[in-house]
């Protein structure tokens, strides 16, 4: 009898701190959003997608999560109205306990998972968080878990009418083998041109594919004196002074070349086997830059969110307006040309991409990121790039985001996978495009206005 009162006090007394018990405010830091762009990008690594896609991943993913958080306080202003048949988000209707950070993640997860391969990759790790968070304060989370995907949901049904699924359906490229100026599939895969459609996607902020077009190209050519042909002839050189270097400290044109590469599917071939090295994207070499500054500059949570929408709807844009050119051009690339006229052995410090030739993508979407980011951080902001070290590959130093963009520009030629004019071109497109979008995307109640380049 004793034992049952005691068990009866017990319990009473569980039940009662149970009751007594509040719930823990649910605190999300900063390093809880880089980590899952961080998740997002290692799963866009290991899934293999191309740039222009990955690029997509990212933008929506932001963009999901910026929106979410206007259901809290912000100085951020919504991008409903902004971007192109964005329409605004449903407003939570009860606040009460709404965190907006918590619905900001579960957004950016929901809207990433949906765009993935390895979608049991992202909710393992993810659930492992939604669960800490839930313990700590259940009616919170659920509250703000629901207004996360409702968001998400929203981001979903204005995603579903971009021209993505329709793209997946159109023809292969069609190759104009009788021009040799035209491009053609290059070693070691042969593989055909991807994404030949992706300037039927729906756009962000610019109005259209074709509002940036670049300058054509250098007339082809193949007689010595003509700009095309010395342009084909820098490449050459260029890969031969490297060469005589050698792979050594002194190779600083190597060395930018691999740490700016971001192909994120290197064919290896051994004897009969053709195996694939991992890499980010260019985009995923930038979005690693904006966390970097966000943490460098000690951004908050909405500024660290906020720069990761608009450096990423920049580069979604830029790459957008760089495959219209792409595919409208379709220059042959200069290891065919070598190959072909002047030595058969020849090949690229870099595997040659599967599209055509100008302009530049690594030029026109880094020069789209550094203006944005220059934009947010100011100019003159000195980082350690650190982006690559996964890779196998050291730090490198830069005095600001647009020195950054030149060199990686420059890497293009030191790899020998693009022509001076595709860069230069090709920088140009981007550093206008980006200050179209700094111009033309108000996420502030202030005007943004451009730093100098």
């Amino acid at each position: 009898m004793k034992f049952l009162k005691y068990t009866f006090i017990l319990a009473l007394s569980f039940l009662s701190f149970i009751a007594c018990k509040k719930d823990e405010p649910i605190v999300v830091s900063t390093e809880d959003y880089h980590t899952a762009v961080d998740k997002l990008t290692e799963v866009q690594v290991h899934d293999i997608f191309s740039p222009p896609v990955a690029s997509r991943i990212y933008a929506y993913s932001n963009i999901a999560a910026y929106e979410a958080l206007q259901a809290g306080e912000t100085e951020y202003t919504s991008l409903a109205g902004q971007l192109n048949e964005l329409t605004p988000v449903p407003a939570p209707q009860d606040t009460t306990g709404l965190n907006p950070r918590i619905s900001s993640i579960v957004a950016f997860y929901e809207i990433g998972k949906s765009l993935i391969f390895s979608e049991e990759s992202i909710e393992k790790f993810r659930d492992s968080i939604y669960k800490n968070w839930e313990s700590k304060n259940p009616e919170s989370f659920r509250k703000s878990k629901e207004y996360g995907l409702q968001v998400a949901d929203h981001i979903k049904a204005w995603m579903k009418n971009d021209n993505y699924a329709a793209t997946r359906t159109m023809p292969k490229f069609s190759l104009y083998t009788d021009d040799e100026s035209r491009w053609q599939p290059t070693p070691p895969s042969y593989m055909d041109g991807i994404e030949p459609h992706w300037m039927k996607i729906r756009p962000f902020v610019i109005d259209s594919a074709g509002q940036f077009k670049p300058a054509p190209p250098p007339e082809f050519s193949m007689k010595p004196d003509s700009k095309f042909y010395q342009e084909l002839m820098e490449v050459y050189e260029v890969k031969k002074e490297m060469d005589e270097i050698g792979d050594s400290d002194d190779n600083e044109k190597l060395e930018i070349a691999k740490f700016w590469d971001c192909n994120p599917y290197v064919s290896t071939q051994k004897g009969h086997l053709m195996f694939a090295t991992k890499k980010i994207t260019p985009g995923g070499h930038w979005i690693g830059i904006t966390k970097i500054a966000c943490r460098k500059s000690n951004s908050d949570f909405d500024k660290t969110v906020y720069a990761y929408t608009r450096t990423s709807i920049a580069m979604a844009d830029a790459f957008i307006s760089c495959w219209d050119e792409k595919y409208r051009s379709s220059l042959v690339r200069p290891e065919t040309l070598i190959n072909k006229y002047i030595d058969e052995n020849w090949s690229p410090v870099l595997q040659t991409p599967p599209f055509p030739e100008y302009t530049s993508g690594h030029s026109v979407v880094s020069g789209a990121a550094a203006v944005v980011l220059t934009d947010i951080f100011g100019d003159n902001f000195a980082f350690e790039d650190d982006t690559e070290t996964n890779y196998g590959l050291p730090v490198r130093s830069f005095n600001s985001f647009n020195e950054a963009s030149r060199e990686a520009a420059n890497s293009r030629l030191f790899g020998g996978i693009h022509y001076r004019a595709a860069i230069e071109v090709g920088l140009k497109q981007g550093r206008e495009l980006g200050a179209f979008v700094v111009e033309n995307l108000k996420l502030k109640g202030e005007d943004q206005s451009l730093v100098s380049n």
